[in-house]
């Protein structure tokens, strides 16, 4: 299924509307990505900390066995996680994420957060996630400044482990620091981008530096009500954006969803976009978000609803703060 794409710094494309991996339960993450190519799914979004990387690139494999498409017809982004962030722990975690995936590269490295946390072993990481305990509390931070895990990743391009690397969560600030010294281009920046979060000076700089945006959690407050208490305190009392005026006004008049509605509203403005859905359905209709378009005053409107509301924030749901966001 021909898709639109996006021309990435490093000369790669990638598509505007993959599939994230967050929350996909490792036990059926395989059938769940074999279905979404078969849907027609061309992009996948994963990570270390999503635990399901073996087992999405099982379900991509199929896909390749199978005849349904080749490698070079899928784009696979993954992330480093917070542990690894010293040069000798990215290298050999880009290469044990490579292994995982099993697909012989990977289209796109990003750092997942841009704070050092203390390193551990991968074999002995029994919480995964933020934390060193079983309690979800005891976090310590690492002094690895982004200019070596930067640097880390440019070597994982110049070993052919990765084709394009870029950051995750990152601010302006950040940005203009590692532009300074990037010997390889920041291919893209992934933030968590919905109309409650508009971020549109952010998205500015980076269309200045010629950084493609992705955005998660597009539907803002509904990416979070299924995780534990201070995940989704923020959430749980957030209107839907589903059932918010100019949502449904647009949707009203375009005939779409609002899910496609609010996806349409990042793509539009060259935005890519990750969402995740196991209805099969869901599944096709967030794939097909470039085949209308809305009007500048739907965009503007639906942009208006701006809270500066952020719901993946380690320094509000985080036993110990980490503030990033600042």
């Amino acid at each position: 299924m021909p898709q639109s794409t996006v021309k990435l710094a490093s000369g790669h494309s990638m598509p505007l509307v993959g599939f994230g991996l967050w929350k996909v339960p490792a036990e059926s993450a395989a059938d769940t990505v074999y279905n979404a190519i078969k849907v027609g799914y061309r992009l996948f979004d994963g990570a270390h900390d999503y635990a399901n990387e073996k087992e999405a690139g099982q379900g991509i494999n199929r896909a390749i066995d199978e005849g349904l498409v080749k490698r070079e017809d899928i784009f696979v982004t993954t992330k480093l996680w917070n542990n690894f962030h010293r040069k000798e722990h990215a290298l050999q975690m880009a290469k044990a994420q490579n292994d995982a995936w099993g697909l012989g590269y990977i289209d796109l490295y990003l750092i997942h957060f841009p704070v050092a946390l203390k390193y551990v072993d991968p074999k002995d990481i029994r919480y995964p996630g933020w934390w060193l305990d079983k309690d979800h509390k005891e976090i310590e931070l690492d002094k690895v400044p982004t200019q070596e895990s930067w640097q880390a990743l440019e070597e994982v391009v110049d070993a052919g482990i990765a084709k394009s690397i870029g950051i995750s969560n990152a601010q302006a600030q950040l940005l203009y620091d590692i532009s300074t010294y990037a010997r390889h281009p920041i291919s893209s920046l992934q933030i968590e981008h919905h109309p409650y979060l508009v971020q549109p000076e952010l998205i500015e700089l980076a269309k200045d530096l010629s950084i493609i945006v992705t955005a998660y959690s597009s539907f803002g407050p509904q990416s979070f009500l299924e995780l534990p208490p201070a995940f989704r305190e923020r959430a749980k009392d957030t209107p839907l954006l589903w059932d918010v005026e100019p949502v449904k006004k647009a949707t009203e008049r375009t005939g779409k969803t609002p899910a496609q509605v609010l996806l349409r509203w990042a793509t539009q403005r060259d935005i890519a976009v990750i969402p995740k859905s196991n209805n099969v359905n869901r599944l096709q209709q967030n794939l097909e978000v470039s085949d209308f378009d809305l009007t500048k005053e739907e965009i503007e409107a639906i942009a208006k609803l701006d809270k500066g509301l952020r719901f993946n924030d380690p320094g509000f749901y985080l036993h110990k703060p980490l503030r990033i966001f600042a």
